[in-house]
């Protein structure tokens, strides 16, 4: 694992600090990792989103639509089921 040191402002550390507390986190590292997830999952679904709003659909949309959609963004995201 590669270490990142950034530099913040005094009230964004604090807010860190505070959330890695309330959250459960053991480190503030581990909050900070959290949020990187977060934000790759939410773009990895905007991505999928916006190809979906560019393609043509041809069939109606039924439960095996969503059902492929939810396994086609598992997979992107990482989660392989």
């Amino acid at each position: 694992m590669a270490t990142m040191n950034i530099s913040l402002p005094d009230d964004m550390r604090s807010a860190v600090d505070k959330q890695t507390e309330a959250r459960g986190y053991g480190t503030s590292s581990e909050y900070v990792r959290d949020l990187i997830r977060r934000d790759l999952d939410r773009q990895a679904l905007r991505a999928l989103l916006d190809e979906g709003r560019r393609s043509a659909q041809d069939e109606p949309i039924t439960e095996k639509t969503f059902d492929a959609l939810r396994d086609r963004a598992a997979r992107a995201a990482g989660q392989d089921g």
